[in-house]
């Protein structure tokens, strides 16, 4: 009898090897916690960056309007903020247009057009304070007239012009201006290009995918709900977790929260096209991180129940209205507008789905460390949590 107790109970040294090994899985999860974290950390300090255009016909040329924020100027133009103290005053700004202008105005090349400024002007939007740019040029600018933007290209390569073309009949073309990729912007300048849709060369699906890699707010959101994925409730006081036995059981959870996200997301773009329901950006940005923070506080102690499909689909049209606020500023016609939306949101869902494709094998290979449930489930959610409350201050703040 005590042989046989002994031949069966492992050896020290076989009990510090298997300790050992399961605590490998358990560092690597440590090291894509932390990595979570820092990128968190990042993304604190990241907002996409928008400029918008307006080119309209006037007797004998065109007339635009320029919009640019405040805080890229200041990130382009060091000497923009004269004192230091890294709050933008009326003042500073009315001593720096020169500047401004001689920064801004030779970064927009249009094909036969040499613009005079004609005046300036200070508008506050939902996210911030915008330089406002008029000028007129001699010349006449079509849906196909080539165009050269490098504005913040030194310094943040996200940034994009957003820029509406109107002809002489009140119709307008919308166009997406890259300042990395300058010449790709331009247009091609056929009689085929003149005669078709203008999102037809995919711009805007691109910059669909190009959203949603930048807008790190949602995909936080689409993070919180998904790190739960690769495990399943366990019954007791308070509920505990535990890894899912197979890939199977992961995929349909993801999958779902896929579904609903994107279907919410297709509600918003109907309702935004037809012109059916619009929300200002003071509502919805805070909103937005409103949402994150919910969810973050569900894979902590759940709240929802059997309602997270529900709560996911809901919290899905409140971020889909995001997303349409990126198009809304060029005032199109609604079957333009509903066209450029419906490329820009299945670029939306592209970008989606490839993250998607990305974290998730990766979450369910490492479901099974130790630290999963309290690092990266449970430690992942509450700084999710603290960076929702920090840029629902934020965002408040500001509207």
């Amino acid at each position: 009898m005590t042989n046989g107790s002994t031949a069966c109970s492992p050896s020290p040294e076989r009990r510090a090897l298997a300790a050992q090994r399961r605590a490998r899985p358990a560092w690597r999860h440590a090291l894509v916690a932390a990595g979570l974290c820092a990128w968190a950390a990042t993304a604190a300090a990241h907002k996409s960056s928008d400029a918008y255009l307006v080119l309209q016909p006037t007797e004998g040329g065109t007339q635009l309007r320029w919009d640019i924020a405040l805080r890229d100027l200041d990130a382009a133009l060091p000497t923009l903020d004269a004192d230091n103290d890294r709050q933008l005053t009326w003042r500073e700004v009315r001593q720096a247009w020169p500047a401004i202008d001689a920064y801004a105005l030779p970064r927009l090349q249009v094909a036969g057009c040499q613009w005079q400024l004609q005046g300036h002007a200070l508008e506050r939007r939902s996210d911030g304070a915008y330089a406002v740019l008029q000028a007129t040029a001699p010349c006449q600018v079509t849906a196909t007239t080539p165009m050269v933007y490098r504005l913040l290209a030194e310094v943040d390569p996200t940034h994009r012009g957003i820029a509406k073309l109107v002809a002489a009949d009140g119709s307008a073309t919308p166009r997406l201006l890259d300042p990395t990729a300058p010449e790709a912007a331009a247009g091609q300048g056929s009689d085929a290009a003149a005669d078709a849709p203008p999102t037809e060369h995919g711009a805007f699906i691109a910059e669909g995918v190009h959203h949603i890699v930048t807008g790190y707010d949602h995909l936080l959101f689409l993070l919180c709900l998904i790190l739960p994925a690769v495990l399943r409730r366990t019954p007791g006081q308070p509920p505990g977790w535990a890894p899912v036995a197979n890939w199977r059981q992961a995929a349909l959870p993801v999958a779902g929260v896929v579904t609903l996200f994107t279907l919410a997301h297709s509600i918003t773009l109907a309702l935004a096209a037809l012109k059916l329901v619009s929300l200002p950006s003071w509502f919805i940005e805070p909103a937005i991180a409103v949402t994150i923070g919910i969810a973050a506080i569900d894979n902590l102690r759940p709240i929802f129940g059997h309602r997270r499909g529900l709560i996911t689909f809901l919290f899905g049209l409140i971020h889909g209205f995001g997303f349409a606020g990126v198009l809304g500023e060029l005032q199109l016609p609604p079957a333009q507008f509903g066209w450029a939306l419906l490329q820009f949101n299945l670029g939306l869902e592209l970008g989606q789905l490839a993250i998607i494709a990305a974290v998730v094998p990766l979450l369910y290979a490492l479901r099974r460390a130790a630290l999963y449930v309290p690092a990266v489930l449970r430690g992942g959610s509450a700084a999710a949590f603290g960076m929702a409350a920090w840029w629902l201050v934020q965002r408040t703040a500001l509207s």
